[in-house]
């Protein structure tokens, strides 16, 4: 029985090493991609803005800053985590930093305005659009929300949501997925830790288990005596 304790130990502590190694090795791999993460991140020297009350504010203003996060909060459910939004460390390297850039650059596009010129009259659905400058509001317009058809919609969707800013859009949402995988990879790593410290151990429990020189198992009725020997019947008569 003895003989068995030890070699399942065996077993469970060589698992147990396994993932040991594999949290290390995850652990390591992490610590790299936040350590390139960190390097894109000052080669870019993105910051956000904080006044002298450590307040995040958006062109001077901290109304700004809280329309900007209602906007990533309320409509984009994202959930901001509070304390990356640090007035000590303003450059953009987490990943609710990296979404709330996307959303001010969103947030103005969506209520900004664009100024769409008609160099001649254009007829749509029985309307007359004469040449001249109009002034189109996005009025929290997405890239699908614009009547691509409109004389004036379709130019002012092109103005508002421009290559610059779909591009900014795809950069930092690669920022955000990083990070994000970044930490899952960390806390893959602690799990992978933790399961095969707990295999070592319970592996090295039952080894020593196994080695334990206590009392003998008490012994089944019977067994390792001499059984008496039948007597003739008569005998000593």
């Amino acid at each position: 029985m003895r003989a068995r304790l030890r070699i399942l130990g065996y077993v469970l502590a060589a698992i147990g090493l396994a993932f040991l190694v594999a949290g290390g090795v995850a652990y390591a791999k992490a610590q790299d991609g936040y350590d390139s993460l960190q390097a894109f991140s000052e080669a870019q020297n993105v910051t956000l803005t904080y006044n002298e009350d450590g307040q995040l504010v958006d062109r001077g203003a901290t109304e700004g800053a809280e329309a900007i996060l209602k906007l990533l909060k309320e409509d984009w459910k994202y959930p901001v985590v509070e304390s990356d939004l640090d007035p000590d460390d303003p450059l953009v390297n987490t990943a609710t930093e990296y979404m709330y850039q996307m959303a001010a650059v969103g947030y103005h596009v969506l209520h900004g305005s664009q100024t769409v010129v008609l160099d001649e009259a254009v007829e749509y659905n029985g309307e007359t659009f004469r040449p001249g400058a109009y002034e189109f509001a996005v009025d929290g317009r997405y890239w699908t929300g614009f009547d691509r058809q409109h004389p004036i919609e379709g130019p002012a969707r092109e103005l508002a949501w421009t290559g610059t800013v779909h591009g900014l859009f795809g950069e930092l949402g690669v920022g955000t997925v990083t990070h994000s995988a970044l930490q899952l990879a960390l806390a893959l790593a602690g799990l992978f830790a933790g399961v095969g410290l707990a295999l070592a151990v319970a592996g090295g429990g039952l080894v020593w288990a196994g080695r334990h020189r206590g009392e003998q198992e008490p012994e089944a009725p019977g067994a390792g005596g001499a059984r008496p020997r039948p007597q003739p019947v008569g005998a000593g008569a």
